[in-house]
């Protein structure tokens, strides 16, 4: 039997967390959930698994939803690891969606917020006779972003 359980949040690190979420802020229409997060200590350093950990942001309701939520939590440490530019194929979390009216207007807007285009706007056709258009962007940070609007009902 499953465990009886609730999606909370999705954590995304960032260099900047402050510019981040003013960019999901701005695009997107995110909302912060107070209060912004300011933690160290060893209770960290030991759920974290990294040593001296140090870590500030806040946590972003995601639109289309109650106060309930779930959120999109933006984070930085005080150190940070590199890693190379995201690309949709590689194993692990590749990307956060958002539903909108135009994806053509709102890939305009991502890249006029600083984001980066990764590929093209196609429209797909799926089985029922729905089709979803979408395209891949990526925030100021290069994490990636899918913008997709449906014809019908949406199919996850």
């Amino acid at each position: 039997m499953p465990l009886n359980a609730r999606f909370r949040h999705t954590n995304l690190i960032a260099r900047d967390w402050k510019r981040l979420s003013r960019f999901y802020q701005e695009v997107f229409g995110c909302v912060p959930v107070p209060p912004e997060r300011h933690l160290k200590g060893r209770e960290l350093e030991r759920g974290t698994g990294v040593q001296g950990a140090e870590l500030h942001g806040e946590h972003l309701l995601l639109p289309g939803y109650d106060d309930q939520g779930p959120t999109l939590e933006i984070f930085t440490y005080r150190e940070l690891e590199d890693n190379g530019p995201g690309v949709v194929n590689r194993p692990g979390y590749g990307h956060i969606a958002f539903a909108v009216p135009s994806v053509q207007e709102a890939r305009t807007m991502v890249l006029g917020a600083g984001g980066s285009s990764v590929g093209e706007v196609v429209t797909l056709s799926k089985a029922g006779g729905a089709s979803v258009t979408f395209c891949y962007v990526t925030d100021p940070e290069g994490n990636i972003i899918e913008l997709q609007s449906w014809s019908r009902k949406p199919v996850p």
